[in-house]
C-alpha cells in the first residue's frame, strides 16, 4: 500500500510540473485597423523581403518564414533602413486564434504575413518577395559575395557546419574577415545558437550582411542596378511585386546609394517577454511599445532633413 501510495504522489508531481502545466496564457493581442493605417511617410517606400527555411520552396508548400525584413528606401533624407522581425513573436492570426510569426506565410500565404506585419507594428508594408534560401544564395553569389567579420564562436560553428573550404576566400580558419559566397553567407544569417542572444542574433546578423552588400555598392551604376534586378527576378519563389513595380524600387534604391544603412530589430529586446505556449517556446510582445519605437526611428527622417 506504501509503495502503491509513494507511486501515485510521484506520478502526481511529473503532471504537475510537465511543460504543458507550465505553459503561460500570453496577453491579449490587439492589431491595429489596416484599412486606417497611416500612408508612408513622406519620400519613404517599404518592402517586406521574407526567406523560407527551405532550399528549395514550392511556391504550393511553403516552408516556416524564418527571415523577414522590411527595406525601406527613404528618398527625402537619403536614408537606407533595415527593419528585422524575429521569428518567435506571438501574434494575432488571420483567424483571430494567437500564434508564432513564422508559420503565418506558410499557414495563410504571404499576403497575410505582410498584413500582420502592418498591423502589428503600425506601418504599412503591402509589396513583398519571397525567398528561397537557394534563392538569397544565388542572388549573393551573382553580386560578388560580401566581405563578413566573424568572431572565434563562429568561426569555430561555420567549420563544424561543414562549409565547403572554397565558401569563404580565404579559407576559414579563425576570427577574422573573409569573403563569404552565397552558402556560406545563408549558414551565416541562420547562425543563432552562438553568442547567447538566439533569434536576436539572427537578426543582427541579415542587417550585417545586407548593410555590407549596400556599401559595395555605395556608388552603384545604372547598370549594375539592373542586372541585381534581373538575378532578384530570376530567383524568387513568390512575389506581388510586377516588373514596374521593382524598377520602381530599383529607382529609390539608386536616390539612396551611398547612404550609411541603419537598421534597428523588432521586437525591441525590452518589448519581448520569453513564455512557452502551446507546447513551444515563445515571446509575447509589447507592441504599443514597439510601434512608438518603430515610429521614431523612421520619423528621424524628419528630424535629419529640418536640421
Amino acid at each position: 500500500m506504501k509503495r502503491f501510495l509513494c507511486a501515485a504522489l510521484a506520478a502526481c508531481l511529473l503532471l504537475t510540473f510537465t511543460p504543458a502545466a507550465l505553459a503561460q496564457q500570453p496577453r491579449e493581442i490587439t492589431p491595429l485597423d489596416y484599412d486606417t493605417l497611416p500612408a508612408a511617410l513622406e519620400g519613404q517606400h517599404h518592402y517586406l523581403l521574407a526567406c523560407v527555411d527551405n532550399w528549395h520552396a514550392n511556391p504550393n508548400n511553403l516552408g516556416n518564414t524564418d527571415g523577414m525584413i522590411m527595406v525601406t528606401f527613404d528618398t527625402r533624407a537619403k536614408r537606407l533602413l533595415f527593419t528585422t522581425y524575429m521569428r518567435e513573436m506571438l501574434i494575432q492570426r488571420p483567424d483571430g486564434g494567437i500564434g508564432r510569426i513564422t508559420y503565418i506565410a506558410k499557414n495563410y500565404g504571404p499576403e497575410a504575413l505582410a498584413r500582420i506585419i502592418s498591423t502589428h507594428y503600425g506601418v504599412k508594408v503591402d509589396q513583398y518577395i519571397l525567398f528561397s534560401m537557394d534563392n538569397v544564395q544565388t542572388i549573393i553569389d551573382a553580386m560578388g559575395g560580401v566581405d563578413i567579420t566573424v568572431t572565434q564562436a563562429e568561426a569555430d560553428y561555420l567549420n563544424r557546419y561543414r562549409i565547403a573550404r572554397d565558401a569563404t576566400t580565404p579559407s576559414m580558419d579563425k576570427a577574422g574577415t573573409y569573403r563569404f559566397g552565397g552558402h556560406a553567407a545563408v549558414i551565416y544569417m541562420r547562425i543563432r545558437k552562438v553568442g547567447g542572444d538566439g533569434d536576436a542574433g539572427r537578426t543582427r546578423r541579415m542587417r550585417t550582411v545586407l548593410s555590407t552588400l549596400a556599401g559595395n555598392f555605395a556608388s552603384i551604376t545604372v547598370s549594375q542596378a539592373m542586372q541585381i534586378l534581373e538575378s532578384v527576378t530570376q530567383n524568387l519563389c513568390l512575389t506581388n511585386m510586377t516588373v514596374g513595380d521593382m524598377i520602381q524600387a530599383v529607382g529609390y534604391a539608386l536616390q539612396v546609394a551611398g547612404a550609411e544603412p541603419e537598421g534597428i530589430q523588432m521586437p525591441a529586446d525590452e518589448a519581448m517577454e520569453p513564455i512557452t505556449y502551446a507546447g513551444m517556446s515563445t515571446r509575447q510582445v509589447d507592441f504599443e511599445h514597439c510601434r512608438a519605437l518603430l515610429q521614431a526611428f523612421l520619423d528621424n527622417s524628419f528630424v535629419v532633413v529640418d536640421e
